[in-house]
């Protein structure tokens, strides 16, 4: 094969992988007291107050530019006060959750993949696809004095590898971080955050595959004893000391699945990736999202035995796949959305559903009590009722989207793998490709 063909297979292959890799999954976030909460499908934020049964209004008028790409990630500050949303238009905003007003937009060189806030509420750290994390200061200026501020200062690297996922631990000591290269990083969070954090607590090395997913169990009554759980494209969720970095216990949920009846649902097309994970019940309780599983899965996590076991599997009616999944502290009610922007489309002006439902009873579960105990609530039973569900949806209308829903679960069996998955290239390849980079470009310009 000649250099030019193998030039055009690339160029083609580049161009399927990007279109695969566009799919943006829908996000959602609960307040810690479940007072709101906000769903993020695309460059659109809604958000509904749970209290005031009420739709909320966003005052995005500082100056700065409202989110115009994808929105990548989203979260509540430990404390409920802050809120902050970012993504692939190379912005983070963050909004005062009693107002909902945006009190900062920051720019970033790169495209943001995860976004967190400390516990305290000074800091907001952020990281983008060139595998680095940069960390924002709320204090160092007044509110509206920049709308656009270009000040993050970086704090810690991976290495040219997206950052998947970042979170802070239960007492706000140290920042974690996972990529799409199989690793998690434990890094001390310094008392100067804006000079860089130097200290490696640990690293968290098992997984065959990316990881995708982070969160932590721990007793709210001792937040400091901790462990630290993850979920990847090997399909299994991984138990840790993430202070020692030693693995306590893995899960295989592809093949817990196919035990229990489901291996048609999970293992169709290989897409078994576990895309979610959310704490529940006091740290005993996960629950997990799989790429191609039309319900949850349930896990125990014992904290006093370190052990990690699978509990049940729950089916959800119809073509329901969660992206994405949140509980407030101690809360009855695991909220979860399903929805996806970037869909290839014949038709540009379809736009596609957002389906959210609600699963009760989590207060009641227990590993030896039948799940009569959990149930799918209705429309007219969700906290906010059918009000909450026009706003964060968009629509109710679930017989007219039901073959877009069909749609968008198929399209998001692959969408997450093609974003993350490293692609293996020929050495013949790898030579073609080395040429035609943009430095390799620009140095032939100047000489």
């Amino acid at each position: 094969m000649s250099e030019k063909e193998i030039t055009e297979r690339i160029m083609e292959d580049d161009e399927i992988h990007k279109k695969g890799g566009e799919v943006s999954p829908a996000l959602i976030s609960i307040h810690p007291l479940e007072e709101s909460i906000a769903v993020a499908i695309g460059s659109e934020l809604r958000v509904f107050d749970l209290v005031g049964t009420k739709p909320v209004v966003l005052h995005d008028h500082a100056g700065g530019p409202s989110h115009s790409d994808s929105i990548r990630s989203i979260c509540f500050g430990a404390k409920g006060t802050l809120f902050a949303s970012a993504g692939d238009d190379k912005l983070v905003k963050i909004w005062k959750v009693d107002s909902w007003k945006c009190i900062r937009t920051v720019s970033s060189e790169k495209r943001v993949t995860a976004v967190s806030i400390s516990h305290d509420g000074l800091f907001v750290c952020l990281a983008d696809k060139f595998g680095v994390v940069w960390v924002v200061d709320l204090n160092s200026q007044g509110e509206n004095q920049c709308p656009v501020d270009k000040s993050a200062s970086p704090l810690l690297g991976h290495y040219c590898s997206i950052i998947t996922s970042l979170e802070f631990s239960p007492d706000g000591r140290f920042i974690v971080s996972a990529d799409r290269d199989f690793k998690i990083r434990i890094t001390v969070f310094p008392k100067k955050p804006l000079k860089g954090a130097h200290e490696i607590q640990s690293f968290c090395l098992g997984h065959t595959d990316f990881v995708s997913c982070l969160a932590f169990a721990f007793s709210t009554d001792d937040s400091s004893q901790g462990f630290l759980l993850s979920g990847g494209g090997d399909s299994t969720v991984r138990l840790w000391d993430y202070l020692s970095g030693s693995l306590l216990d893995t899960c295989d949920i592809g093949s817990k699945l196919a035990c229990n009846g489901d291996k048609s649902k999970v293992k169709e097309d290989g897409c078994s990736v576990v895309t979610d994970l959310c704490v529940c019940h006091n740290g005993s309780l996960v629950s997990v999202s799989v790429q191609s599983f039309h319900g949850v899965i349930l896990l125990n996590c014992n904290l006093i035995a370190k052990t990690l076991s699978f509990s049940m599997a729950i089916p959800i009616v119809g073509n329901f796949i969660p992206t994405s999944m949140a509980t407030g502290n101690n809360s009855d009610h695991l909220w979860m959305v399903m929805g996806a922007s970037g869909l290839p489309s014949a038709d540009p002006n379809v736009m596609y559903p957002v389906r959210v439902k609600v699963i009760a009873g989590l207060k009641k579960f227990h590993s030896d009590i039948e799940v009569q105990n959990l149930s799918i609530l209705k429309d007219d039973d969700i906290p906010g009722s059918k009000d909450s569900l026009m706003v964060l949806q968009g629509s109710l209308d679930v017989e007219k989207d039901e073959d877009s829903l069909v749609h968008t679960a198929e399209a998001l069996k692959t969408a997450m793998r093609n974003l993350l998955i490293k692609r293996q290239y020929s050495v013949e390849k790898r030579e073609v490709r080395k040429k035609s980079r943009n430095d390799r470009k620009l140095k032939r310009k100047v000489v």
